[in-house]
């Protein structure tokens, strides 16, 4: 079964929140026939879309082939949070790749950021970035180790915009009782995740980017003239940007025995009125200190949109019964609050939970594997490859440089074996370890 059609419509957005609030794209057309590009771009989430934008303002001729809508797959349908620094922390990344690279990848993570804020800025898209993110802890330990993470990103990076927070702090700000403190980070933030998408899409357009929409890639045959085949028609190239992420799948193996995909999950609550002060005092995002994070955050109408539980096959769980009782153990005073809408999509993951940038095979480059932390990392990943495409890859071969393993037990029980090591970690989540 292919995960691009195993839960949803074919050429739709899902019936999320997202989707039923999101701006007027008009489809593109689907690719029929034969034609001819610079560079052909697989996949219209944040990478892809991103990828074909920088390229396009190089002067470059862009195709991107999308299997169903632009932002249909994680893009359109994640958290929203735009965070800070790379998904594994500074004192990670340091033991990894030693102070010199650590403090490079640091300040591409900070790009990454500036680089949402300023795409949405210069492309006037209807989206707004809303400051702040929370990190929950808890238990009193993390705690002290996120304040003290804290101090030392204002010591060694020059990073002040964390605020520390007890356990009343917390509480004050999150309206729940069950987290003993934590930090807020107030130049990171938080957007309408589809729109954000859409917002990139008409922006590539713009700058002359042909995308094509229901177009499934079928097959890529890389060397000095590569060629990328659809159902419907073939783009003939010179460089392929492989930007399927979680979906990407036999496209490329080499790619697909490094990055994993999973499924999480977001219900959203009905309007809370006066009643949101009291889950959030302030107009920030959420994550919290779990393994199997809960994350979440106030719609612009005064919804709950709350995250959390994985799966790791093709089909969704129960999803609201999936959330809705993370969402009660934070908050169980909206215990009987209907669920108006309830989605999941398909993420992706690597071994050690950093992105996997590589060259899979000649004029081919490829970015996945956020980790959950991709909405500002996959749009700086798509400037990087269009950085790679025009030969200057230096910023490229740093994200390809951090150490890649496959996962364990080959095509048929890597999947077996991930769901067994995350259920151990689910384990220790509900015994509090």
């Amino acid at each position: 079964m292919n995960l691009l059609h195993a839960n949803d419509t074919a050429g739709e957005y899902p019936a999320s929140y997202y989707a039923a609030t999101r701006s007027d794209l008009a489809p593109f057309a689907q690719l029929r026939g034969e034609t001819r590009a610079d560079v052909c771009v697989v996949g219209g989430g944040y990478t892809g879309l991103s990828a074909a934008l920088h390229l396009a303002e190089r002067g470059y001729d862009v195709v991107l082939l999308e299997a169903h809508r632009v932002g249909f797959g994680a893009s359109g349908r994640n958290g929203g949070q735009v965070g800070s620094g790379q998904r594994q922390d500074q004192t990670w990344i340091e033991a990894a790749v030693g102070t010199d690279k650590a403090h490079a990848l640091w300040d591409l993570a900070e790009e990454a950021k500036r680089l949402v804020k300023s795409l949405i800025h210069d492309h006037a898209m209807p989206v707004t970035f809303h400051p702040g993110v929370a990190h929950a802890c808890w238990t009193a330990s993390e705690v002290s180790a996120s304040h003290r993470y804290a101090e030392k990103l204002a010591r060694d990076y020059g990073y002040t915009h964390l605020e520390a927070l007890d356990q009343a702090g917390m509480e004050r700000i999150v309206g729940s009782r069950v987290y003993k403190g934590g930090e807020v980070d107030r130049d990171a933030g938080h957007v309408h995740p589809l729109n954000y998408a859409i917002g990139l899409a008409k922006a590539a357009a713009a700058a002359g980017v042909r995308i094509f929409e229901t177009s499934e890639v079928h097959r890529v045959e890389p060397g000095a003239n590569p060629i990328v085949r659809t159902g419907q028609g073939r783009v003939l190239c010179k460089q392929v940007v492989l930007a399927g992420n979680g979906y990407l799948g036999p496209l490329d193996r080499k790619v697909s025995a490094k990055v994993m995909p999973i499924n999480n999950f977001i219900i959203a609550t009905e309007p809370l009125g006066a009643r949101a002060s009291e889950i959030l005092a302030e107009p920030i995002a959420v994550a919290d200190s779990k393994f199997v994070v809960n994350y979440w955050r106030l719609s612009e109408d005064n919804r709950l949109l709350f995250g959390g539980g994985e799966s790791y096959g093709y089909r969704f769980p129960d999803i609201i019964k999936t959330v809705s009782k993370p969402m009660l153990e934070v908050y169980p005073q909206l215990k009987g609050t209907r669920i108006d809408y309830a989605w999941g999509g398909t993420l992706a993951i690597t071994m050690n939970r950093m992105p996997c940038f590589t060259r899979p095979a000649q004029n081919l480059f490829s970015a996945s594997g956020y980790s959950g932390h991709g909405v500002a990392m996959a749009t700086l990943a798509g400037k990087l490859m269009a950085e790679a495409c025009a030969t200057q890859s230096e910023r490229f071969d740093l994200m390809a440089s951090l150490p890649q393993h496959r996962f364990p037990g080959g095509p048929t029980l890597r999947w077996p074996l991930l769901v067994l090591a995350m259920t151990w970690y689910s384990m220790r989540d509900r015994l509090g370890l």
